[in-house]
């Protein structure tokens, strides 16, 4: 059988993405929405009680060949209708008279949104525990390197004196905004009927001697629990925002780490060699040039950030959903949305295993933080050097002496004392250590956060 195993999609294969979406975990979400539907009408009087073993029990033996359900499938436009087939004629194998209560009054979009949550909502879980594993790792790093020097950088080039602490916590805070947001999503059950009605639900209810009057909400609401989502004020059928929603979080998340990654692509270019992915056997091996180390753990996070707007994008589409049920545009969200939860979920992996496993060389930091001979703390000394010669004055000498000094005159330093002999201190002044602002306090901001976030 051909399967979507992630040959093309390295970022999520063997992070549990890959099982946790399978087309398998999709058949196996429906049928728990199927059997949570059951139990909940047992439960309010509207099915047998006798009944719900049966169904259980043939849930969780029936064997779905997914690639055959998916040509079927082609025939009713979604799997739903081919797999209630499937689970009623294994109910009936056990007990004729359960099999009659199998999708009691379900309409298709109801079982697929429910399953749908119920995977979104596992992903997002797993996500979550591997945000978790990086901020724990960039704290670490942050309070590690809080007073390791580094050169700070703006549109590519040196600006001012920073601390691989406070890189490591500005990282942190992304992952932090991450988090938060994969928490604050709150995926809901899909109960509705045919029309958004429950009109055969609560028809159901009539028949089996039920009083119809605030059945609908019971049964949202217990079917709701059962499967761990939350109770939507009414059905959502073309109201797409819970789909919307997964994407943008998907997009926060790619996007937190591939800036992380990002900047870990710049810091391991071999002429600048401030950090290093973890190394391992088969880690970064190139085909043709045996002494490369690729970084290849944040080449994977960057596609992923490239690849989920993409996706969202699709997403958002949902939302221009006609009348009470859309023709082709549900269907279009399905893959785009697995794909969404599979970069999201296969980054957050993928980003613990490079954090934990970061090297930082703070002898490089130094060696490239003086590369520029003292031009770095031009700010400060333009500050400080106003008093004196005048702001637009002091700016000027400024960038005439790291002009000459670009030009090989002399090193920036030399150059600039031969200028200002008269001020004290100047040795002090160009000591990049000792124009750090506050990035120690910055992190302690930071960190406080992750607690806060975290625990």
């Amino acid at each position: 059988m051909n399967a979507d195993t992630g040959l093309l999609s390295l970022v999520w294969p063997g992070t549990g993405m890959d099982t946790l979406l399978a087309d398998e975990a999709w058949v196996e979400a429906m049928l728990s929405v199927e059997v949570a539907l059951a139990r909940t009408q047992a439960r309010l009087g509207v099915v047998p009680a006798s009944a719900v073993g049966p169904i259980a029990a043939a849930a969780e033996a029936v064997r779905v060949d997914v690639a055959d359900l998916a040509v079927r499938a082609r025939g009713s436009g979604n799997p739903v209708v081919e797999l209630v087939r499937e689970l009623t004629a294994a109910v009936a194998e056990r007990d004729e008279q359960a099999a009659e209560y199998v999708h009691r009054g379900g309409t298709s979009q109801d079982i697929l949104d429910s399953a749908t949550m119920l995977l979104a909502t596992r992903a997002l879980a797993r996500t979550d525990a591997d945000l978790a594993r990086v901020a724990d790792a960039l704290a670490r790093l942050a309070d590690e390197h809080r007073h390791t020097p580094m050169a700070a950088r703006t549109l590519t080039q040196h600006a001012v004196p920073t601390t691989f602490g406070l890189k490591a916590a500005g990282w942190l805070a992304l992952v932090l905004d991450a988090v938060e947001r994969v928490r604050d999503t709150r995926l809901p059950v899909q109960l509705g009927g045919a029309g958004g009605t429950l009109a055969a639900y609560l028809e159901y209810a009539r028949t089996a001697g039920v009083a119809p009057e605030g059945h609908a909400a019971a049964l949202t609401e217990g079917v709701a629990a059962e499967l761990g989502l939350h109770v939507p004020a009414a059905p959502w059928h073309t109201r797409r925002t819970p789909v919307t929603d997964l994407g943008w979080v998907a997009v926060t998340v790619t996007g937190a780490l591939g800036k992380l990654a990002v900047d870990v692509l710049g810091a391991t270019r071999t002429e600048v060699g401030e950090v290093a992915e973890p190394s391992g056997a088969g880690s970064g091996v190139s085909s043709a040039m045996p002494q490369k180390r690729n970084p290849v753990l944040a080449a994977l996070l960057v596609s992923a950030a490239r690849q989920a707007p993409a996706y969202a994008a699709m997403l958002a589409q949902s939302m221009l959903a006609e009348d009470e049920r859309s023709a082709g545009g549900w269907q279009s969200e399905w893959q785009p949305l697995r794909e969404t939860l599979r970069l999201a979920g296969g980054a957050a992996h993928t980003a613990a295993e490079l954090v934990e496993g970061l090297r930082v060389f703070p002898g490089r930091l130094r060696e490239n933080l003086a590369a520029g001979g003292g031009t770095i703390v031009s700010e400060r000394l333009n500050v400080v050097l106003a008093p004196v010669l005048g702001k637009a004055a002091a700016k000027k000498l400024l960038g005439e002496v790291a002009a000459r000094a670009a030009s090989g005159e002399g090193g920036f330093a030399d150059l600039l004392r031969r200028e200002l002999r008269d001020v004290d201190d100047l040795d002090a002044l160009l000591d990049p250590a000792g124009y750090l602002g506050a990035a120690d306090e910055l992190v302690d901001r930071v960190l406080a956060r992750r607690t806060a976030v975290l625990g």
